[in-house]
């Protein structure tokens, strides 16, 4: 009966990390641009060490790869939020300096002038330094990530004047992995890797956010199994254990 209560027991330790999954993903299911990415399930492996060698035990292994579906679109009317079409990524700078990517686009202007999210990031421009906007400028973004700028005081029909180029990728080809920051990086690759040009041109629909692409139901659902899980393993053992008792009583002499 021990060797059931072992496996029990390293079922539910090693069930942690599918819930903190669920319940990262459910706390996050408000939030701009968040994209779903690990996945876990159990496996048996063989347990090693004295006294181990017929012994088989549960263990947890995870994908961490980035799901580009994308979410809902909101329309905001805002000039500076964007929500990135497809597979697009945008280029920002990451709190070690090197470039990371993200799908949030609830853009900004920080009190020293540079463009950045609602997490903080610096937006990065085409040519990899970070987007400065001149004060006072009424801010349009294209969709093909081209920031314009138009004064308000020039009298007259006043023309807008390119102030910079989001840096965007398309990320349809190259697969992704998150940061212990939440940005997103090249999967397999030193940090600040960028992606590489592809055919596809990346796109973004401006005045716009994307919402996540969790499903809160889903989470729920999963959470419900996972907990019921849990009980199913307790249970395990506590009868494991009333087995024992009992042919112990057994063998008492009467």
């Amino acid at each position: 009966m021990d060797r059931l209560a072992f496996t029990s027991a390293v079922a539910i330790n090693e069930q942690r990390t599918a819930r903190q999954m669920s319940t990262n993903e459910l706390a996050n299911a408000s939030t701009p641009g968040f994209k779903r990415s690990f996945e876990a399930a159990m496996r048996g492996v063989k347990a090693q060490g004295a006294g181990f060698e017929s012994r088989s035990q549960p263990q947890s292994f995870t994908t961490d790869y980035i799901n580009l579906k994308p979410g809902t679109p909101m329309s905001t009317g805002r000039d500076l939020d964007v929500s990135l079409n497809s597979t697009a990524v945008m280029g920002v700078t990451a709190p070690d300096g090197q470039l990371a990517f993200t799908r949030r686009g609830d853009l900004r202007v920080n009190a020293r002038g540079a463009l950045e999210n609602g997490s903080g990031h610096l937006v990065r421009g085409q040519g990899g330094a970070g987007i400065t906007l001149p004060p006072g400028l009424t801010i349009t973004i294209n969709s093909d990530g081209a920031i314009y700028g138009v004064d308000p005081a020039q009298p007259g029909a006043a023309r807008p004047v390119l102030v910079g180029n989001l840096l965007m990728r398309d990320a349809g080809q190259t697969p992704l992995e998150r940061r212990e920051d939440g940005l997103f990086q090249v999967s397999g690759k030193p940090g600040g890797t960028d992606i590489p040009a592809g055919t596809a041109l990346p796109s973004l629909t401006p005045r716009s956010l994307e919402g996540s692409n969790v499903n809160p139901l889903e989470v729920m659902v999963k959470l419900m199994d996972q907990s019921r899980s849990f009980e199913q393993q307790v249970n395990m053992i506590k009868e494991s254990k009333t087995i024992d008792e009992s042919g112990a009583s057994m063998m008492k002499p009467s």
